[in-house]
């Protein structure tokens, strides 16, 4: 059986050694995010759906990415303190990782394998199944398996994606 996501080891945004296996039994949205893009705003709803839906079980992560338009060129401690005061983000944020490309990490690489195209796309879905662009999200299920996928402009509020997490959820 293919290694799950749970198993692949990650970096807290402070360094601390961690996996999504630390959230093992609830609903994960995997996010990469960006400090300097268009999309950026987007962790003003992420951080909401976090509030409305974590006492239910989820948990929405953001993973730091430069690799679209070098939108992320802060270090960890410049992104943490970013999200903090300008969204007051509260949902666990990691250390930068490559989400494409050279050196993709090996979470980025199971998330994409396991659903290869991400909803609302459309004819933009890259045919190697890489990631499109910042706040791409990725849903993973309380058993672990990666459930759906949206795109980068599916707005965190998206009643799609709202409704995909409550379906989760209710599992």
């Amino acid at each position: 059986m293919a290694e799950s996501v749970y198993d692949i080891p990650v970096n807290r945004i402070d360094g601390a050694p961690a996996s999504l296996g630390d959230y093992k039994g609830k609903v994960v949205l995997v996010v990469n995010v960006a400090s300097k893009c268009g999309l950026t705003p987007q962790y003003e709803g992420l951080e909401k759906l976090y509030e409305n839906y974590m006492d239910k079980g989820l948990v929405v992560t953001g993973f730091p990415a430069n690799e679209f338009g070098g939108q992320e060129p802060g270090t960890n401690a410049e992104v943490a303190q970013f999200c903090t005061t300008n969204f007051g983000v509260k949902f666990p944020m990691f250390e930068k990782i490559v989400v494409k490309g050279d050196g993709q990490h090996p979470l980025y690489a199971a998330l994409t394998k396991a659903v290869p195209v991400a909803e609302g796309v459309g004819d933009r879905a890259p045919a190697d199944g890489s990631v499109l662009w910042n706040f791409e999200k990725f849903l993973v299920a309380k058993d672990g398996h990666v459930a759906r996928r949206f795109s980068p402009r599916m707005t965190p509020d998206d009643p799609i994606i709202v409704g995909a997490i409550e379906a989760e959820l209710a599992k």
